[in-house]
């Protein structure tokens, strides 16, 4: 399944930099890198990123994460998938930079609604 992941762009190039994203602030309070599912993907935006900028979208084939991914009950028990290591870049099916419109709404990619791993 594909999982997807949100970070601000020098979060991005940070992890670029070291080829292993270890994650925003708040999944490094947290012990693991917060990750969402197509249909999740609004309600973390809402709730997580109503004030930001231009952010960037990660996509990751959930089972390249073995292990260290788990599936736990979350925002009102909605269950989330989180990854209790870093994200070494080689696991990354793509990145992508999701601009703020005008409008105050987000360019998602067409991707970002594919569920498969083959999408």
């Amino acid at each position: 399944m594909k999982i997807f992941k949100f970070c601000h762009p020098l979060e991005w190039e940070a992890a670029q930099a070291g080829q292993i994203f270890y994650g925003s602030e708040k999944d490094k309070k947290d012990g693991f890198l917060h990750f969402s599912i197509s249909s999740q993907i609004a309600g973390t935006l809402t709730k997580h990123y109503a004030n930001a900028g231009n952010l960037v979208l990660i996509a990751v084939d959930s089972e390249k994460l073995g292990d260290e991914l788990k599936w736990e009950p979350s925002r009102e028990g909605e269950v989330f998938p989180h990854l209790y290591g870093p994200l070494h870049l080689n696991q990354i099916d793509w990145a992508v930079s999701v601009p703020r419109k005008s409008n105050g709404a987000y360019a998602l990619p067409p991707q970002a609604f594919v569920t498969s791993t083959n999408g």
